[in-house]
């Protein structure tokens, strides 16, 4: 009796298991169906430098570059102030400050997104117009908001990354004569790089796929263009396929071309996120070697 019933479980557990996979199965396939059409158009979809539906122009190669701006300056806003706080966390910290700090930190991410995009349009999008002008809703409105966004992923991560260096690499330093903050630099930093590498990574997955927030601050000109300027509004992967979807035509080229573009998307962070995985990998590889290296 009780062998059926670990069957049964066992069986329940497998199912889910293999639900959650064919959910993405589905999801993937129904994507490729409906953006097929469009795809084919080759490198006029890709690298086309025109997006007018109006007059079947589908090139969304302005779009790509836009997006990877938006979330690679938002990336390093994110890193600059994310990896410093994360070696402060872990090494430098008192406890009852790193009690109270992380876990503020950590509070960004449960913020809906929708409320930060509309706090960026109501205070940064207005500073940015007063104090440096143009519109106000540009790539800059995007970097900072996405930063804020992502700095929870990059602080936590790197964070960790940096606790898990085994304390006998920082006690073999120290005892070596080195201070530590050369312990940090030479020692800790080294160690922990893949960790720190993966959470930059899958920060700018985040930043890539990220939707309403940035809808709300960047602008989004009708016809998208390769911007030249920080406080020029530009038009991303994700904001494209919101603000038209609600008027296109089904089973127009419009509307393949619309889901090709999620194709790209999901391509783009998909391809973020085995770049992530190789890096924790790489980083539990270095780690195990080390350990050897100084049981030997």
């Amino acid at each position: 009796m009780v062998f059926k019933k670990e069957n049964i479980i066992e069986k329940l557990l497998l199912i889910s298991a293999l639900s959650s996979a064919l959910i993405v199965f589905f999801i993937i396939a129904f994507m490729l169906r409906e953006g097929i059409p469009a795809l084919m158009l080759g490198w006029d979809f890709i690298f086309g430098m025109n997006w007018r539906p109006s007059h079947d122009q589908f090139g969304i190669f302005p779009i790509i570059v836009s997006t990877f701006i938006v979330g690679g300056g938002a990336l390093a806003i994110a890193a600059s102030i994310g990896i410093p706080t994360a070696i402060f966390l872990a090494e430098l910290s008192p406890t009852w400050l790193r009690n109270i700090l992380k876990p503020s930190v950590e509070m960004l991410v449960g913020i809906p997104s929708i409320i930060l995009g509309f706090f960026g349009l109501m205070v940064f999008v207005v500073f940015i117009r007063d104090s440096l002008g143009g519109y106000g809703e540009c790539i800059l409105a995007g970097w900072i908001i996405l930063a804020i966004m992502t700095l929870p992923h990059v602080v936590s991560i790197s964070e960790d990354s940096i606790r898990a260096v085994p304390k006998g690499y920082k006690e073999a330093s120290l005892a070596l004569g080195a201070t530590h903050l050369q312990t940090i630099k030479k020692v800790i930093l080294p160690n922990a790089r893949f960790g720190i590498l993966a959470s930059l990574i899958l920060g700018m997955g985040n930043a890539v796929g990220e939707t309403m927030a940035v809808l709300m601050v960047i602008g989004n000109p009708e016809i998208p263009w390769i911007p030249t300027s920080i406080l020029e509004p530009v038009r991303v992967l994700t904001s494209t396929i919101v603000i038209e979807y609600s008027y296109v035509m089904w089973g127009s080229m419009h509307q393949h071309a619309l889901f090709a573009i999620g194709v790209v998307l999901f391509l783009i962070v998909a391809i973020l996120n085995l770049v992530t995985y190789v890096a924790i990998k790489g980083s539990l590889g270095t780690t195990t070697v080390m350990k050897g290296v100084i049981r030997e």
